[in-house]
């Protein structure tokens, strides 16, 4: 058995456990970025509220149990805003509070139970309209108001170990809420500022202030999880034992091809490591996304980290879907649970990814673990070269803030067949035969993986899901990578009226929105080509034409764009998540 990553009692191995909290609640698209409050209050004021409060704590116990007995040592739950009181908050906002500290507190105690620390998210700065009105976004007044809340909220919930702060991200345009988040923070010097107003708090209480570095490129802040200078501005000469930073294991989200975050090589603050286990842009445990080697390889280079203390895993958390699997409750989270169960086993233990997978064989039942571990190098293959075109997705590549993802054609529930992907594709694969036998090769790494399945004990259904969603990706990269003809259109159109046919919207099996789009678009490959020369990069650092042109001139006209010809932008862009606008900011 190999050496895990430091097992002393300062180690954190901590674990969503939001997933009891979404039983019952039936949307088409789901957004599992945190709890949705608005369908706890429904349920907690319906007909069967005893009941549902009910279910709620047997499976909050059952995600405790399990989250404990394969290693994880603390639970993250949403959130100190729904939970703190304060003398600026209405009677309303009050009351909603009070209903909610009367729902969580017996989930602490299952917790304590269990031997599990617990940790409160918070998105700063999040409150109700008043709230934020009276405040007006001065940023003084704001952590003036969030020492107070932080001081109380402490106080009035020792058994809680500590909070989770996330400055870089807002709730997206679809929460209604009585609390609703916005970005507060907009420069380094800011996000220290809070630091050394919050940090006294935690100190005097003994309690530990998790800060995320995540962000999505808003304002002079939003390069902090991936820009050396911007990480220095916010974390230099902080000393603090109540301090933890958590990153996200690469300089975007949870997607593959991604080196190593090197900020973790940078600070000799504890860190911690975000690690996703259900996979938000690889079908949500749909299907076998294994992430196994792919974290076996990310955490031994972060063994070379002095000042990592553990890892946080999203088991539940994060995407806009129709998926809705529960990790560690359903039987048909098996993948998940494969993903949650082998990561604690190599970042805690570690243990080697081949060690882990039998050892989740027999506590689950499964047939031949062999044919388990086969099935699941069949399936890391086929998502490396079919879900990702490799040649693009090898690419590191930079647009103002942000690092482009390295996934093009899939995103959440949605999978784009589109005359503008198929020009991208053009210009950045430039071997197409060879990125056309390898669709070929995995889609007969799919029907392998069928008689592998049956020997393994695991669902059919799923690798027949898995396969004729991936189908459709094999026919998009032909169209992408081929000439145009009326009859390839037809085979997209076909296979996309049959997927639908076979696949509901919703419920076990939801299947992707297909978003086909052969419109033309009557721009040359060589104008493409310097366009995007002009506003991507290959290395982190800015170049002089994105101080003048991308970081400050294209906000500009894009914020003219999105006020004069809103219809430009398309729909999923403008209304997903915090919306597009988010990285012009």
């Amino acid at each position: 058995m190999g050496r895990g990553v430091d097992s002393n009692p300062s180690s954190l191995y901590l674990i969503d456990a939001i997933g009891p909290f979404f039983r019952g609640y039936d949307q088409r698209t789901i957004n599992w970025s945190k709890i949705p409050w608005h369908h706890v209050g429904a349920m907690l004021a319906g007909e069967g509220a005893g009941t549902w409060r009910e279910k709620l704590y047997e499976e909050f116990d059952k995600v405790c149990e399990r989250s404990a007995a394969w290693g994880y040592n603390a639970v993250s739950l949403d959130d100190v805003t729904h939970l703190a009181l304060h003398a600026e908050l209405d009677e309303g906002s009050v009351g909603v509070v009070e209903r909610c500290r009367g729902l969580v507190r017996p989930c602490l105690e299952i917790a304590a139970r269990h031997g599990l620390r617990v940790y409160l998210t918070m998105d700063v700065f999040c409150s109700s309209v008043g709230v934020r009105e009276r405040l007006g976004g001065d940023l003084k007044l704001v952590l003036g108001y969030l020492k107070e809340l932080m001081d109380g909220f402490l106080m009035d919930f020792p058994e809680v170990a500590g909070v989770i702060l996330r400055i870089g991200e807002s709730d997206g345009k679809d929460v209604r809420d009585d609390f609703h988040s916005e970005l507060v923070i907009r420069e380094p010097r800011e996000a220290r500022e809070m630091l050394n107003a919050l940090l006294p708090v935690f100190e005097r209480h003994g309690r530990r202030l998790i800060f995320r570095t995540w962000t999505v490129g808003a304002y002079r802040i939003g390069d902090l999880m991936w820009n050396r200078k911007t990480f220095q501005k916010v974390f230099e000469g902080i000393e603090s034992e109540a301090l933890v930073i958590s990153m996200k294991y690469g300089e975007s989200d949870f997607f593959r091809y991604l080196t190593v975050n090197r900020n973790f090589f940078r600070t000799s603050l504890a860190t911690i490591v975000e690690l996703q286990t259900k996979r938000e842009y690889e079908g949500c445990g749909e299907y076998p996304s294994f992430t196994g080697w792919e974290y076996e390889r990310i955490i031994r280079e972060l063994r070379h980290a002095d000042h990592l203390i553990g890892c946080m895993v999203w088991c539940q958390t994060g995407g806009w879907v129709p998926f809705r699997r529960l990790a560690l409750l359903d039987e048909s989270a098996v993948w998940t649970d494969l993903n949650t169960f082998t990561t604690i086993r190599l970042m805690k233990d570690g243990w080697i990814v081949e060690q882990a997978v039998e050892a989740f064989a027999k506590e689950r039942g499964l047939g031949d673990p062999l044919a388990l571990l086969q099935l699941l190098r069949f399936s890391d293959e086929v998502i490396l070269e079919l879900l990702y075109v490799e040649e693009f997705a090898r690419r590191k590549l930079y647009f103002r803030r942000v690092r482009i993802p390295p996934l093009l054609q899939v995103y959440w529930g949605n999978l784009f067949i589109s005359h503008s992907i198929k020009k991208v594709m053009l210009y950045f694969v430039q071997d197409p035969e060879a990125s056309l036998r390898s669709a070929m090769r995995c889609l007969e790494r799919l029907e392998q993986m069928k008689g592998l399945a049956v020997r393994a004990g695991v669902p059919l259904e799923d690798i027949e899901y898995m396969a004729d969603t991936f189908r459709l990706l094999a026919l998009a990269r032909e169209y992408y990578l081929t000439p145009f003809t009326p009859e390839m259109e037809g085979r997209i159109r076909q296979a996309k009226a049959e997927y639908k046919a076979k696949y509901p919207k919703r419920g076990l099996r939801a299947r992707y929105r297909v978003k086909t789009d052969f419109q033309p678009l009557y721009f040359k490959r060589r104008y493409l080509g310097w366009a995007i020369q002009v506003l991507m990069r290959r290395k982190r650092g800015y170049r002089f034409i994105d101080r003048i042109l991308t970081l400050h001139v294209l906000s500009m006209i894009y914020r003219v764009i999105a006020r004069r010809r809103p219809n430009w932008i398309p729909k999923f862009a403008r209304e997903s998540a915090m919306g597009v606008d988010a990285v012009f900011r």
